[in-house]
């Protein structure tokens, strides 16, 4: 999505945000310039070749993001609509291997872990900077993203401070999940499309 009709003016004070950083799982981050924090939103986009309705509701968290420079509790609004882009991409992915009746957010996290090979050094977020994500799928640590989520969607969605990193996680675990699919546009495309996150599928010989 092309977000450059959306004009913003440089703060008269820099913004401060939680993020996790090379070596450093609870860093921050400080933005001065709007041209910065525009490019840092945009480096945080999904693989284009991923199907066009998930990056299209993924590209709407961008978007909320972005215009957290304007208004930081936004930024809460973008957080709600990334995991409901990653919900989407799970569903996608894993819903035909789940139970119906069983086929919640927190399920198909837990999918991802317990039955397509997710640990923490395969997400690449937490290889960069450290720390663990894992329990946040699994239940093993509270919040979970699936508790995230319901807290967005049925409470008031600009309580409380952004989560650190949690558009980034949310970028890699949408990567993670179609993988494989991934892997087959790159076989059947004529021209090598560079992958946006870690050499992900190493252990199974995808890459």
């Amino acid at each position: 999505m092309d977000r450059s009709h959306i004009t913003l003016s440089d703060r008269d004070e820099p913004l401060l945000l939680a993020w996790p950083t090379q070596g450093n799982a609870g860093g921050f981050i400080s933005f001065e310039k709007v041209t910065d924090w525009r490019a840092f939103v945009e480096s945080l986009a999904i693989d284009a070749r991923i199907p066009e309705i998930v990056r299209a509701k993924y590209a709407r968290a961008q978007t909320l993001y972005l215009l957290g420079w304007v208004d930081f509790s936004v930024l809460k609004a973008g957080e709600l609509a990334a995991l409901i882009a990653l919900e989407l991409a799970l569903m996608d992915r894993y819903g035909g291997q789940v139970t119906k009746n069983k086929r919640s957010f927190a399920a198909l996290l837990k999918f991802m872990v317990e039955s397509d090979g997710l640990t923490d050094d395969r997400i690449p977020m937490v290889v960069r900077c450290g720390g663990t994500a894992v329990g946040q799928l699994i239940g093993a640590t509270y919040p979970t993203l699936a508790e995230r989520r319901n807290a967005l969607a049925h409470g008031d969605p600009f309580d409380g401070l952004p989560t650190g990193g949690l558009l980034e996680l949310v970028r890699d675990l949408i990567n993670y999940a179609y993988r494989h699919y991934l892997a087959e546009a790159t076989n059947l495309s004529p021209v090598p499309h560079p992958a946006t996150f870690n050499d992900l599928g190493a252990d199974h010989g995808e890459f």
